[in-house]
């Protein structure tokens, strides 16, 4: 029998956070296990139908959980670098991106030689670059969101059962009504959002970060379940040479199927000059090194879920903890006034919770994981 809680999301993520119209042409993309994650495709696949949209389903070797090992260890540079050109067609011409993420073994990568990552990264550069290109002038609309597995479960030391309760509650889909709840979350962030319009200066101290950067002429971006699921953050892009300081993160990353430990950067006008990591450093330096946006940061998240009050090694659930901030090595959202070009978006995560400050024009914004205006 099916969870009714897995087709509350997919109706949630169809009909609320894509809002497929009859007649679109709806991307349905996947990443990892495709024994674990087919109930959740299909239920995604029939509420595009019942939308009236027309659905096709994407799924890359690179991305596949039971075969990309094979990839990127067998494949030569040639074949690494190759660029479907059906991926190329998607691009260019989905009105919607549905892409869902559920890894049973979240370290099936992790043995992988990092050049291999970061050659299939600038492979994809220009597809990357369109998509967000197309997303920022509102052609593109996309969700991003995870369905439970036993992977994730682990990563998260719960039992599935309980994993499943923390996805579900994250999310609303626990509920009979998750789009009112989102719409509370966003009517709650807009009055955020509005007193950041036009706001310069940030600066950022705590245990393990000391940081300032310009946000002038930039946008704030309300999160609110139409861009990820779960959501629950406002973010910007920071002026790209703007950024001086350095910060030691509080958590662990795995990226790629890396575990990254205690990522630490310094910044001068704007560029990474310095990084270093208690665990897969040559990972971090590769990764560094993958293009001239690479080095700079694309994003300054807040996260507001105050739900998701746990660490569970999913960054697409631990950059929304309500307390914490994320810094985007790579990529901006073209959306937020960003201008930082990149094949990455990596997104590192530290917590707030424990006396850490957001400064901004020289008034006191945030404290301790709470917002202060």
């Amino acid at each position: 029998m099916t969870d009714p809680r897995m087709s509350n999301l997919a109706k949630l993520l169809v009909q609320y956070s894509v809002a497929v119209q009859p007649g679109e042409f709806v991307n349905i993309r996947y990443f990892g296990s495709l024994i674990a994650g087919m109930p959740m495709i299909a239920e995604v696949f029939r509420e595009v139908l019942r939308a009236g949209g027309n659905p096709h389903i994407q799924i890359h070797p690179a991305f596949t959980e039971e075969i990309g090992y094979l990839f990127f260890k067998e494949a030569t540079d040639d074949q690494i670098s190759f660029v479907d050109p059906t991926a190329d067609l998607l691009v260019k011409e989905v009105d919607c991106e549905v892409a869902i993420a559920c890894d049973t073994n979240t370290r099936y990568l992790a043995q992988i030689d990092p050049e291999r990552h970061t050659l299939r990264r600038r492979a994809a550069k220009e597809l990357t670059e369109l998509f967000w290109e197309r997303c920022g002038r509102g052609e593109l609309r996309w969700v991003y969101s995870g369905f439970p597995s036993t992977g994730q479960a682990q990563d998260a030391e719960m039992s599935l059962e309980e994993y499943e309760d923390f996805v579900y509650a994250a999310t609303h889909a626990d509920s009979g009504d998750a789009v009112e709840r989102w719409n509370a979350t966003r009517e709650q962030q807009e009055n955020l959002v509005a007193w950041l319009d036009g706001k310069e200066m940030i600066v950022i101290s705590g245990d393990g970060v000391d940081l300032e950067m310009s946000v002038k002429g930039r946008k704030f971006i309300n999160c609110c379940g139409q861009g990820n699921m779960p959501d629950g953050e406002i973010f910007t892009g920071p002026i790209e040479e703007s950024v001086n300081g350095r910060v030691k993160f509080s958590y662990p990353s795995n990226w790629y199927g890396a575990e990254v430990h205690g990522v630490e950067l310094y910044f001068e006008n704007g560029k990474v000059v310095e990084a270093h990591a208690d665990k897969n450093e040559a990972f971090l330096l590769e990764t560094l090194k993958t293009d001239e946006g690479a080095c700079y940061l694309g994003e300054l998240g807040i996260g507001t879920n105050y739900r998701i009050d746990k660490f569970t090694g999913n960054i697409l659930f631990d950059e929304k903890i309500g307390g914490t901030i994320h810094l985007a090595l790579g990529a901006g959202i073209p959306e937020s006034g960003s201008k930082n070009k990149s094949t990455i978006h990596w997104d590192l995560l530290t917590d707030m919770r424990n006396g850490g400050t957001i400064t901004v024009d020289g008034e006191l914004f945030y404290e301790s994981g709470q917002f202060k205006i």
